[in-house]
Parts: structure tokens; sequence; C-alpha cells
């Protein structure tokens, strides 16, 4: 990646808050061909930076202090290594930080447990999820609910041309979530990531399966820059649109969007641990809405958990959420809130970022990684 001859400085300004390990995106000036490949500021620290195709740069921004704002010097320089790597191989995804694995997206549809019935195999999703020890966070196929996988999405109680389609409960093989097209991995300096198809589709039409959802998943795995890094980051964009000139209806229902299955050993009865951003716990966070919640349990005798962050341009943003009273399962459930539809001609988009992290949930924390997502640092650039 080679510098512009005009170069730039980008001022970034904290904000209201105290700013740590902050991803930070913004665009590049009109007519920048290329982003150089580090920023620094007065003392000379490198920043890595990366460009994207659409135009855009992002960098993790180590520390600012509230109502401060910081000049980085944009600069050519060596290649900087490639601290998030993407390893495709065999219909996956498998994403390292520092050469530590973070986790795997599955494009193909993954083999069915022993005596499971076809209609339960499922591609298009992601699993597994490690913590920075190492510890596995999620699960996969959990043999009560057959239908769950580490984080996927879906939706449920649905109407479509008089017909009622289910795309969250396979089993009932009226509806499913196929993998389509694997368009895009990458690896980099400050993140990687990947960029998928699928398609929902109705298996009740006749004469054969109609396709009545196009879905586009854009995943971002991100390096903090220290390989001590107390919790990995996820970004997941997902977008919706019709497929044909009919919208699909999504009556009110408790459940259906984005879910995440916990750890097989937080399955039962006060095995796992919830924690809202309104602080609500398990017992009474189901049917509530939140800007994040965070779903944990013991691993190996540790504590290790996942939290999903609600952005604020989200539909019905702060979400209501479906927190299951005896299994490890959450999910953002915008139908909760009342009947609604995904019209032809129009997108539907999800965005959330999940915060995967060693130790029981944090809230302050918590909220100041929300802060971060849904009201980053604000970025001034100037040509030189």
């Amino acid at each position: 990646m080679a510098a512009d001859p005009a170069g730039f400085a980008l001022t970034v300004s904290a904000g209201a808050t105290e700013r740590k390990d902050c991803i930070v995106e913004f665009a590049l000036p009109e007519g920048l061909k290329s982003a150089p490949v580090a920023l620094t500021d007065a003392s000379g620290k490198r920043l890595p930076l990366q460009a994207t195709a659409d135009g855009k740069a992002c960098f993790i921004l180590p520390a600012l202090e509230a109502n401060r704002s910081l000049t980085l010097e944009a600069v050519a320089g060596a290649d900087l290594p490639q601290t998030v790597k993407a390893e495709a191989a065999e219909g996956r995804v498998a994403f390292t930080v520092q050469g530590k694995p973070v986790l795997t997206y599955r494009h193909a549809k993954t083999p069915l447990p022993e005596g499971y019935d076809p209609a339960f195999q499922r591609g298009g999703y992601i699993f597994p999820v490690f913590a920075p020890s190492g510890r596995l966070v999620v699960d996969d196929y959990p043999p009560n609910h057959k239908h769950h996988h580490g984080l996927w999405a879906a939706w449920t109680k649905t109407s479509f041309d008089g017909r009622t389609p289910d795309f969250w409960n396979m089993g009932g093989k009226t509806g499913t979530v196929e993998p389509v097209a694997m368009e895009a991995s990458w690896s980099g300096p400050v993140h990687g990531g990947f960029r998928a198809r699928h398609a929902y589709l109705d298996l009740t039409a006749l004469p054969q399966p109609l396709k009545v959802l196009d879905e586009t998943w854009e995943g971002r795995v991100y390096s903090l820059g220290a390989s001590d890094a107390k919790y990995r980051v996820l970004d997941l964009e997902i977008r919706q649109t019709c497929a044909t000139d009919r919208p699909l209806k999504l009556p009110k229902y408790h459940y259906g969007g984005i879910g995440v299955r916990g750890h097989r050993a937080w399955d039962g009865q006060g095995n796992m641990t919830a924690l809202t951003s309104e602080g609500r716990l398990r017992e009474t966070a189901n049917g509530t809405s939140g800007r994040w919640c965070h779903l944990g349990g013991r691993v190996d005798g540790e504590p290790a958990g996942i939290a999903v962050l609600c952005h604020p341009s989200n539909f019905r943003a702060p979400q209501p959420m479906r927190v299951h009273p005896t299994e490890p399962f959450f999910c953002y459930a915008p139908s909760q809130g009342g009947d609604w539809e995904i019209k032809p001609g129009e997108t539907h988009t999800m965005r959330y970022r999940f915060i995967v992290a060693d130790g029981p949930a944090d809230q302050t924390e918590l909220d100041r990684l929300w802060n971060d997502y849904a009201d980053p640092p604000k970025v001034e650039v100037e040509i030189r």
C-alpha cells in the first residue's frame, strides 16, 4: 500500500468520554488514491492504518482523554505485519490475532452430529469463538436445540404469500437459510474479515422452494495492538433485501434475529449468567430492551463470556431481547415490538459488535465499549 504524494493529517477528537483501544474509521479525502501505511503522533509512535475498497480507512486509537484531541500524520513506510490473519479452506475462514485463534466463519454446510435429521444441516454461521485465554464460549448443534449455531441469524414467525415459513426452526421443514457465495476474505494490520451471501428459502412453496430474502454478511475481526489484549472484537453487519416483489411480513413474536448459543457447560438452571446494559440479570432480562447483553459462565473452571452490542441505528434500537431461562441462548428480537415487514426495494440492515473476554461481566467496561461503537471519535482530515 503506497502513500499518495499529497499526504494528509488527522485530528481525532475524543468527545465527552475517555477512549481506549478504540476502533476509528473515517472516509479518505476525495481524490486520495490510497492510504499511507501508518499514522504517527508527535512522539513518533506509529499506528497501523488500513484502507478498504470503499474509500474508508481504519485504525485503533490506543488512548485519548475525554474532551481532548490528537493530531496524527499520515506517513509512508515499510509494510506493517498482518496481525489479523484469515485462512480460507474447505468452505470456511478461520481468523487469528497475533497468532491466537479467535473465530471461524463457516460458509459451507457443516457435518451433522450422528442421528440428526438432514433438515438441521446448516452453513452460514460463526463457530467456534474463543476468549483470549483460548476458552470456547459458544456451542454448535446442541442436542436440546439442534438448530442453534454459535453466532447465527434467522427469522422465526413470518408470513409470505399466505404461507408461514419458519427459517429458524429448521426441523419443521418449512424454511431454511442456505449459503450462496463466499465473496471475499482478507487479512490486515488492523482487521481481517469476510463477506458472504445467504438465501432464505420458503420450503412450502410449490412446485419448488422459493427464495424470499437475499442476505449478505460482512464481518471484521480486529487487532487491538497488544498480544495480551483482554478481549476480542468482532463487528458483524447483516443486510437483507427481498428476492421477490412481495414483502416478508414479520408478526409480533418473542424471538428471531441475531442469535448466540453459549458454551454447552452453561446449559441448565444456574450455570449461565446474563447482564444487560440496564443492569438486569438473567432472571429479569427476558423481554426487556438493552444496548448490550453479556452471557457468561465457567469454562474449564474459569469464567468467560460474550457480549452483544446493539448499534443505535438498528431497527427498534435498543432492541428487545430473548434470554432463555434455562439454556445458554440469547437473541436480539425486534419482532417483540410488534408486527413489521421487510419491503421490496429496501435494505434491512443489522449491526452488532461482539466482545469476547475472560472473567465475569464488567458493566463499566461494557458501557465504555458500547459508547465507542455507538458514538466513535470524530475525525477531521487535512490534505497536506
